[in-house]
């Protein structure tokens, strides 16, 4: 085995010593290898100009078109959204309004029922002074007149444990009574 590799090894080496080396650097081959280029890239660039790049360019005509129809769907959708924002604010602004309408009418109401339940209780509480203020006064009466039998009773009592002389309830009233221009 070794030696068949050392065999293709020399038949290679005597191979390209009579070539003379690589052939795209054989000089004389230059210039044929120009017109091939020449040739090849001509034909490479009339098949990308007819059928590769007007696919291409249609397809980034085709993308900047979807992209400019979904700029203006989005800037539609954002006149929508602010209108619609427009109108939940308005909306807001009179529920607040509403609101505060039944807040206040419901403030007056139960002032309207305190005030009623103020009066009605004041009015009570009038009565019973009123009546208190009578039993007072009935009471005050009867004890006034208690008080001037309790003095004439008194008086005499007094002047008979004194004097020893007993005086009659008539007189003794008529000398408790105030004396005139005192």
């Amino acid at each position: 085995m070794l030696a068949s590799l050392v065999v293709l090894a020399t038949a290679a080496a005597e191979a390209t010593e009579q070539s003379g080396g690589l052939p795209q650097l054989h000089t004389p081959d230059f210039a044929p290898q120009l017109i091939w280029l020449a040739i090849t890239f001509g034909a490479l660039y009339f098949i990308l100009s007819r059928w590769s790049l007007p696919r291409i360019a249609e397809v980034i005509e085709e993308r900047q078109n979807r992209i400019q129809r979904d700029l203006d769907e989005a800037e539609r959708l954002k006149g929508e959204t602010e209108k619609a924002l427009a109108a939940y604010e308005q909306e807001l602004a009179a529920a607040r309004g509403r609101a505060s309408s039944i807040a206040r009418e419901m403030r007056e109401k139960l002032a309207a029922e305190v005030e009623e339940e103020r009066a009605r209780v004041e009015a009570q509480i009038q009565a019973k002074l009123a009546d208190a203020e009578k039993r007072i006064a009935e009471m005050k009466a009867a004890a006034l007149s208690q008080v001037n039998q309790i003095a004439t009773d008194t008086a005499g009592m007094i002047v008979e444990k004194l004097i020893g002389a007993e005086v009659s309830a008539e007189e003794a009233r008529r000398a408790l009574e105030p004396v005139p221009g005192e």
